[in-house]
């Protein structure tokens, strides 16, 4: 029987309380460093002020600026003791404040005389100035990029902690662009990813892939296919050859199908045992349209993260959408303005340049040019 979408479309907002309804952040657990990046910050260690003390932060001599003061090469100041000679990142010696170049100070045997005066902490790097004590490495609920992972390298942290949500992929045969996509926009946002391909398009030999993942989840096994999450990726609309949304009924629950989105009309949600699940659309556009407006969402609450990061820019020209359609439009940052590159329907090309998306609610008929939007950016 041909799967056929409802007569009435569900509202996205509708769809995505459903879809988070019961849904709580994942327990943490410990990455190493080079795993941690990407995922999201669950309580990290406090680091130990870094330097642990004022540091060389040149080679040279270590000298008093106050002993040195009036020194210059026309009246060359002699030293009463001889001075210390450090490298880049010594411990700077008791009473020593700056660290001035090797042809600053002239040494002849026993003496030593200076050809130039200091400034206190020239060539000096204070201790604390890299990391201050009792500082996290990034807070709580925010991403960890790559200069959080060198502050904790630096600190000698040899670990985080994390929530990393897994994501269990079931790909439809006929979609596999549209995978290698999702895959890769789910582990660049630090999901942990385990896929499985369906034998065929069939309701059966996708339930059969769904069916493998629901037992796994059912017995609460400790393996890689555990999920917190799943997609399907295809076979979600109303074609003689779009079954995933009836395989989803035979072992799970379908809580919405057909939403008030575009692109992402014939996407659904719905429940897989305990875990929740999105069905998204074969075509790139509508996939990712769905991913951007039901499963981040769902990543940001099982991941406990904090708001995303949102630019505000002028549209640098209008934007029409439709009433009772929650419409998506992606933009391009160009001349310090929001530059809509689509709206509702998607050209590949549009996607690759793009560097922002806007959720337009059903609500609106659109902005009007010079309007300042607040919108998502595509790539953190």
């Amino acid at each position: 029987m041909t799967q056929r979408l409802p007569p009435s479309l569900t509202p996205l907002d509708t769809a995505l309380a459903a879809l988070l309804r019961g849904v709580d952040p994942i327990a943490t657990i410990e990455l190493p460093l080079a795993e941690a990046a990407g995922c999201i910050a669950a309580g990290t260690p406090l680091l130990a002020a870094c330097p642990s003390c004022d540091i060389a932060a040149a080679d040279g001599w270590a000298l008093c600026a106050n002993d040195i003061v009036g020194a210059s090469a026309y009246s060359p100041l002699p030293l009463t003791t001889a001075p210390v000679w450090v490298d880049a990142g010594d411990a700077m010696p008791p009473g020593c404040d700056c660290v001035l170049d090797a042809d600053a100070v002239e040494v002849s045997g026993p003496l030593a005389q200076v050809l130039a005066e200091g400034v206190p902490g020239q060539g000096v790097r204070r201790g604390g100035s890299d990391i201050a004590g009792l500082a996290p490495a990034v807070a709580e609920g925010h991403l960890i990029h790559p200069a959080a992972l060198l502050l904790a390298r630096t600190a000698g942290v040899e670990k985080l902690s994390v929530r990393r949500p897994r994501l269990g992929i079931v790909n439809v045969p006929g979609a596999a662009v549209t995978a290698h996509m999702i895959a890769e926009i789910a582990r660049a946002a630090g999901l942990q990813v385990q896929t499985r391909e369906a034998a065929a398009r069939d309701a059966a030999s996708i339930a059969e892939a769904l069916g493998d993942l629901a037992c796994d989840l059912a017995c609460d096994l400790a393996c890689d296919l555990t999920c917190d999450l799943v997609v399907t990726i295809g076979g979600s609309g109303a074609g003689r050859r779009d079954a995933a949304v009836s395989a989803l009924a035979r072992h799970g629950d379908v809580l919405a199908h057909g939403l008030a989105l575009q692109p992402g009309r014939t996407a659904a949600v719905g429940r897989l045992g305990p875990v929740p699940i999105v069905a998204l659309p074969g075509s790139p556009d509508h996939a990712l349209a769905a991913w951007l407006a039901l499963v981040l969402p769902l990543v940001d609450r099982l991941s406990a993260r904090q708001l995303r990061r949102r630019m505000t820019l002028p549209l640098a020209r209008k934007i029409a959408s439709s009433v009772g359609i929650a419409e998506i439009a992606l933009l391009a940052e160009e001349h310090h303005a929001w530059l809509p590159l689509a709206v509702g329907d998607w050209p590949l090309q549009a996607i690759a340049r793009a560097d922002a998306w806007l959720l337009v609610p059903a609500s609106h008929e659109g902005f009007a040019a010079g309007t300042p939007v607040d919108a998502y950016l595509m790539r953190e």
